[in-house]
């Protein structure tokens, strides 16, 4: 009798939350009357925890300056939620807004004693977006707004420096007609043909007509003669005059970051990075600090840790005379800022603690502060004018798996964070990375590198050159590997980066866009790599003396900096990695789940020990079959399937015996005591039968029929749906000698292996049940099946268990009836997916990409489990099952048991294990440490 349910589950309560989602979205705006938060002079209106609503630069602004009474330029943040009011209601803003941003505007003005606009004492502003997830590069930052014909004088006569006021506007010319006058007003140009790339192009020739290499060298008159000149360009190639008031630059501004939001590059970063497509930008209106205004006034970027190898010491590079733009962009090799941030191309330049001590030493107390108070590596950023200095960000570093891991350990060892905390701090991603290729040292002991550059990302990549995004994406997608040659990336270039294996450019140094996103995404690669000679119309590059056409490989060293001609041999990365070991021995220690591998070989369960798989939670005994040393057992297989008679079929049973017991007992051998759960034979049998004229006929003669006949019983075995045909359990019903055999099999193997004095306890696992009835008759199989093998071998102790594969919406339904004749549960969610839905996974290619794209669906549910449709089931089957017996096994066995969401959601429901293949085994291990550490953490927090 089904007994019936009457607890609410999490699994229906997530539902209705999201079905309310949306109604709960659209009341935000209205509940909420403040759209702006104004930080600076020592207060602010927000604080580091209002993310959401202030986005990650906007919160942690507030923070510095309100909390810390750190150096911060005053300014304010329009919120997230003015973002979504734009989207939504055809790029408009509240009616208030304009009246807010005069209002804080006059603050600024206050604290500043400067006035917006002011011919004598003009007040200059930035305008930078800040999404609540870090998305570095994707979204706009426009710098010196306010500048004007007017004001220029007045800048002029206050900082009596003509050539600064110049080099400042000529920028703010630059991005202003890219971000706003191009980009946002929805134009497209050809490649190389944008407005940005045109007036780039004109300042180069100006320095090559002047003979100088450098911005910096760029006399005042010269640099003002170059304004008018991209004044009249950006008239001529975008058909408006460049603004000339400076309310309509910072409105045009504010309205280039929000629609920046929705670019190109920013949604692919997202769509990459999961980060949700509704969250929304912040803008940030900043007085301007300059860093342009001569010797004694630097830019820079730093981190309180070094982001590529977790080293501990204070890390980052500046650059004297110049603004934020510059650091990023690779243009100019920066500076280290101590003797730890050196590399081989910056080695001989003066570093910031010997050229400003006492700024150093203030910068670094500061870092230092901020780490305390975060309790997190941290990305800063940083001007100093004039000898004075100001904080103008602060967030979480990006950084690759194997800092990510050091630093980790290192907080913990330093009482700085938990062990929870720490487990928290690595991405599954970033652990990926640390099982990442790497080259065969042995290999690259042989050779010589053809050039050098500074490493910016981890482990090691072979590919073919391409020298641009598109040709990297169309190599990814024919089931190449690229690497793509860049003088330098920009957020254009974000999905080639994506599709590339590695990353090698010419400029940038190692907080470049290059560095950063791909350190982001522990991609391989190397910047800075100045002897390159790149020829992009021929699309060849020239370095060591060869010249590399496009389709040549090349092999990338991204933790060295080497690039080799040619490709070298890899290896799988993890191996001999201490550190690895170390933090996954932390995240043992914190998770509550099992990880088990779903394993068919001995060597499967070999490596899954090393990846440190606690037993097999599916072993797949058709998978025999398959691959190597399959073929006398694969023929003894179709002999059993193509059988005629009973007769037939239990002699060709008991031929195929030995070679079960030996693979079975090989594995059980392999995981030297730990659980193994065995699933019975599942596939379609008709998947056996051989098409090739030749086997047939060898098989036939065997089977001493004629080759008609051979057809006719092959026709037999035909299915028009064999997926849910004679398969799984069904076998054993209608052939209840091959579940015999299967069972005695896996008991010998036991038998022999206790005999042999190692520990076997065998999991036998029925699949593809529907009805507790099916698993009765079975069990009575199987249990006969124990006894005759206990009685032959005389073992005195032979524990064992009989459980099944819940992957049939109807047994999960009827979980309280089946949990009474099974011991153990194993969600087959690949299966389960599959009816549920009732989508073919095989077939899902011809349609799921648009529901993706649509958003009909959130994730491909094959991938992902879908917690609302299918973790309802398995909610529902999980509480019936431990009704009817409390201490009833759970796992998982589909291949959600590696993914993180998924595997979370295991630890939630209270399951025994998860399982999934060997290789992700690291991950899953790191996905239940990070599902019990949250708990953890917020029971603490109440």
């Amino acid at each position: 009798m089904v007994k019936k349910t009457v607890k609410k589950t999490a699994a229906k309560t997530a539902a209705k939350k999201t079905v309310k989602k949306a109604a709960v979205k659209k009341a935000v705006l209205k509940k909420t009357a403040k759209y702006i938060y104004s930080f600076g002079a020592g207060r602010a209106e927000g604080n580091g925890k209002m993310k959401e609503l202030l986005g990650g630069k906007g919160a942690n602004l507030a923070e510095m300056a309100g909390q810390l009474k750190l150096p911060v330029p005053p300014g304010f943040t329009i919120t997230t939620e003015v973002c979504t009011y734009y989207w939504n209601n055809k790029r408009t803003y509240p009616k208030t807004l304009k009246a807010d941003v005069e209002a804080n505007l006059k603050k600024i003005e206050r604290e500043t004693k400067k006035v917006f606009g002011s011919a004598k004492n003009p007040l200059l502003v930035s305008v930078r977006s800040g999404a609540r997830a870090s998305m570095p590069g994707m979204m706009e930052t426009i710098l010196n707004i306010g500048l004007t014909e007017e004001t220029i004088p007045g800048m002029i006569a206050k900082t009596g420096d003509e050539r600064f006021v110049y080099d400042a506007y000529r920028r703010l010319i630059m991005m202003y007609s890219d971000v706003v006058m191009e980009k946002a007003a929805g134009i497209e140009p050809k490649d190389g043909e944008g407005i940005r790339k045109i007036l780039d192009g004109m300042l180069g020739d100006l320095k090559t007509k002047l003979g100088v290499t450098d911005d910096t060298h760029i006399p005042a008159d010269e640099l003002k003669k170059l304004c008018v000149e991209f004044k009249k360009t950006v008239k001529q190639v975008l058909k408006k005059d460049f603004p000339d008031d400076p309310m309509e630059q910072l409105w045009g501004a504010i309205g280039a970051v929000f629609a920046s939001w929705n670019g190109k590059r920013a949604i692919a970063y997202r769509n990459i990075e999961n980060i949700p497509h509704d969250w929304g930008t912040a803008v940030n209106v900043q007085t301007m600090v300059f860093g342009n205004m001569g010797d004694t006034s630097a830019t820079g970027v730093a981190f309180t840790r070094n982001p590529g190898n977790g080293d501990s010491h204070f890390y980052g590079e500046y650059l004297i005379n110049a603004q934020g733009e510059d650091v990023v962009a690779g243009i100019r090799t920066p500076s280290p800022m101590n003797k730890w941030s050196a590399n081989a191309h910056s080695a001989h330049l003066p570093t910031l603690e010997k050229v400003m001590p006492k700024v150093y030493k203030e910068l670094d107390a500061i870092q230092k502060k901020l780490e305390k108070h975060f309790h997190d590596m941290l990305d800063i950023e940083f001007t100093i004018e004039d000898q004075k200095l100001w904080m103008l960000q602060c967030r979480v570093g990006k950084r690759n798996g194997t800092a990510a891991v050091q630093m980790a350990l290192d907080m913990v060892k330093e009482r700085l964070i938990s062990k929870e905390e720490a487990v928290l701090r690595v991405t599954p991603a970033q652990l990926g990375e640390l099982l990442l290729p790497a080259i065969d040292p042995k290999a690259e002991a042989g050779v010589k590198p053809i050039a050098q550059g500074l490493p910016a990302g981890p482990g090691g990549a072979c590919g073919e050159i391409v020298f641009n995004s598109a040709d990297a994406i169309k190599l990814q997608e024919a089931g190449k590997k690229a690497i793509l040659v860049r003088e330098e990336t920009n957020p254009e270039d974000i999905e080639g980066m994506r599709a590339a294996a590695g990353i090698l450019t010419q400029r940038g140094g190692m907080t470049s866009h290059a560095a950063l996103v791909a350190r982001g995404w522990g991609k391989c690669c190397i910047v800075g790599c100045g002897e390159l000679e790149i020829n992009l119309e021929a699309k060849t590059v020239k370095m060591g003396g060869k010249t590399f056409k496009e389709g040549d490989a090349l092999t990338l060293n991204g933790t060295k900096g080497y690039v080799y001609d040619g490709a070298l041999k890899m290896l799988t990365a993890g191996e001999g990695n201490k550190n690895l070991m170390h933090f996954l021995a932390l995240c043992d220690k914190v998770r509550v789940l099992k990880v088990r591998a779903n394993a068919d070989t001995e060597e499967d369960a070999i490596n899954a020990r090393k990846f440190g798989a606690e037993g097999i939670g599916l072993f797949r005994i058709e998978h025999m079959f398959y691959g190597k040393n399959s073929e006398k057992p694969l023929f003894i297989l179709r002999k059993m399937i193509l059988s005629g008679n009973e007769a037939e079929r239990k002699a060709a049973v008991e031929e195929l015996f030995p070679y079960m017991k030996k693979e079975i007992k090989a594995t059980m051998k392999a995981m030297a005591g730990y659980g193994v759960t065995v699933r019975l034979m599942d596939p379609p049998l008709h998947e056996f039968v051989p098409t090739l004229p030749s086997k047939q006929a060898e098989l036939a003669e065997a089977l001493g029929i004629t080759l008609d006949v051979f057809k006719e019983r092959a026709a037999g075995l035909h299915e028009v749906n064999p997926m849910m045909g004679h398969r799984g359990i069904r076998l054993g019903v209608t052939y209840p000698e091959i579940t015999t055999m299967q069972s005695r099999a896996i008991f010998e193997a036991a038998a022999e292996l206790i005999q042999e004095g190692v520990k076997a306890e065998p999991e036998v696992m029925i699949p593809l049940t529907c009805d507790v009835n099916e698993i009765i008759t079975q069990k009575k199989l199987i249990r006969a099946a124990y006894d005759e093998v206990v009685a032959k071998t005389k073992v005195k102790k032979l524990h064992f268990s009989v459980g099944t594969m819940i992957e049939i919406p109807r047994a999960a339904v009827l979980a309280y009836e089946v949990a009474q004749e099974a011991d153990f549960f194993s969600f087959g969610t690949n299966d389960l997916t599959q009816m549920t839905f009732g989508f073919s996974r095989d077939d899902i290619g011809a349609f799921l990409p648009e529901y993706l794209k649509q958003g009909i669906l959130e994730a491909d549910p094959f991938q992902t489990l879908d917690q609302r449709g299918v973790g309802m089931l398995i909610e529902h089957a999980v509480t019936e099952g431990r009704d009817a017996k409390p201490n009833l096994k759970v796992g998982i066995c589909g291949e959600h048991g590696g993914d993180p969401a998924s595997v979370e959601f295991c630890h939630r429901e209270g399951f025994t294990y998860v399982s999934c293949s060997a290789f992700r085994v690291p991950i899953a291990r790191l996905a239940a440490a990070q599902a019990a550490a949250k708990d953890v953490l917020a029971y603490k927090r109440k």
